[in-house]
């Protein structure tokens, strides 16, 4: 009897805890699809500045870099304290944020600095929001849901990749930049109201977690004594770092202004690829959450980099029109849900609750850390290196002219060419490291019987 009503106790507490999910899920992805549409509208405003693909990625790098600066702070904070609290601080501090942009475009007093400063503070910001609501949502779910939950969040995050261009384009088109910050205002209070009305429980402990406690330094050094252990966790990270270096270098860093090279700015087929992009990756999670199983997650991630890097930038970088550019960005964003989520549910399934906040945090420094390099790099290599190399008459156009065309984006067509190999070559060496091949079976899940363990005590 005292079984069958500690069964119902623990279902009504996972129904409860999917709702607070869904209600606080919902409201971030309203809030993202408002903050797109101003990161989308912002980079628009940003490249007809200047018309450099070094400014625009610039936009990039002071994204990133607080972020990487901001984590490790974080990670510990939100260990300690409420992490409900850590996300409504965070979202309140990014709509002043908004509202201060929101003025200065109003004044006419806006300036490329001012664009760079507000995105350097939502990465800071998501150093905390980030790993807040991974770490909320192994709380609030059980442990045999957490690939599929795992699966709706990346539904819900390509939604806004297809929204976010779309609406913002529309807007930006009927009403200016202005008008996209007061649709991003709104959708900010949509979430936060949200957030006030749920409450996140506590995670319960674990002597790992509880390693250092006190200390910043010493809680952030059980954490590294935890992934110093556990290898496989840590060299994943290793690999998803190096995989999002390859990300930073085109698809992040230029494929915007290629697409405006190539088109002569054309904004609406821009905000096209980025749609079809967000609508592949909502493709590829809605097939992670139907055939996504608890085993061979490290098969499914190293596959899918693999496939999305050798199939699709391939494509991407050696289309010059719109017709190859939505197939590139279909093959690319399909395979790409396959690795985030594998990877995010073996960290969900192997750290104890109560050290994912440090773990997360570490986990988002790590991938992140060479974003920034990669933004800079990408500017430069896009306009001092390839895109001179790619026009007609250029050291490179010879040779790759007759497959990447010559003139305005070419050369940064050129820089997909790297990047597909090397991130290609990335996931196969992963695969064959035993560390990360036998992640799933090496290190046990903390799940249900870590719980009643920590319950009976």
């Amino acid at each position: 009897m005292a079984s069958s009503s500690l069964s119902t106790a623990r279902a009504r507490a996972s129904a409860s805890g999917l709702r607070i999910f869904l209600a606080i899920f919902i409201g971030q992805i309203v809030s993202l699809t408002g903050s797109g549409m101003t990161r989308f509208a912002l980079l628009i405003w940003a490249y007809d500045q200047t018309r450099s693909a070094s400014t625009v990625a610039l936009l990039g790098f002071f994204t990133f870099l607080p972020l990487v600066i901001f984590s490790p702070i974080a990670g510990v904070l939100i260990d300690r304290w409420d992490r409900r609290l850590v996300l409504l601080v965070a979202d309140g501090l990014a709509g002043i944020g908004t509202v201060v942009l929101l003025l200065l475009y109003a004044d006419g007093a806006l300036q490329l600095w001012h664009a760079f400063a507000y995105v350097g503070m939502t990465g800071a910001l998501d150093a905390f929001q980030t790993p807040a609501f991974s770490a909320a949502v192994t709380v609030l779910t059980p442990p045999s849901q957490r690939g599929r939950i795992n699966g709706l969040r990346t539904v819900g995050f390509s939604l806004t990749r297809i929204l976010a261009p779309a609406l913002g384009a529309l807007v930006m088109g009927f009403g200016g930049l202005r008008a996209v910050i007061a649709i991003d205002l709104i959708t900010f209070l949509a979430a936060y109201v949200t957030l006030m009305l749920v409450r996140v429980p506590a995670p319960t402990t674990s002597a790992a977690g509880q390693a250092g406690r006190g200390s910043w330094r010493g809680e952030f050094a059980g954490a590294i004594a935890y992934l110093r252990a556990h290898r496989g966790l840590f060299y994943i990270m290793v690999i998803f770092t190096a995989v999002n270096f390859m990300a930073s270098l085109t698809y992040l860093g230029v494929m915007p202004t290629m697409i405006l090279a190539r088109t002569g700015g054309d904004e609406t087929t821009l905000a096209i690829v980025q749609g079809t992009i967000g609508a592949a990756a909502l493709v590829g999670a809605v097939a992670v959450t139907l055939w996504i199983k608890g085993a061979r997650l490290v098969l499914w991630m190293v596959v899918g980099g693999a496939l999305s890097f050798l199939l699709g930038d391939l494509l991407m970088g050696a289309s010059q029109a719109l017709p190859g550019w939505i197939i590139a960005a279909c093959v690319t964003e399909f395979f790409i849900p396959f690795m985030f989520n594998a990877q995010r549910t073996i960290l969900a399934n192997k750290v104890p609750p109560d050290l994912q906040g440090r773990v997360f945090a570490i986990d988002s420094t790590m991938r992140e850390s060479l974003i920034p390099v990669g933004y800079l790099l990408a500017g430069f290599l896009a306009d001092r290196v390839f895109e001179p190399a790619m026009m007609p008459g250029g050291s490179l156009a010879p040779i790759f002219g007759g497959i990447w065309g010559t003139g305005p984006g070419a050369g940064m067509g050129l820089m997909y060419l790297f990047t597909a190999l090397a991130g290609t070559l990335i996931c196969i060496v992963a695969y064959l490291i035993p560390a990360i091949r036998h992640i799933e079976t090496d290190i046990p899940d903390y799940g249900v019987d870590d719980i009643r363990a920590n319950e009976s005590t």
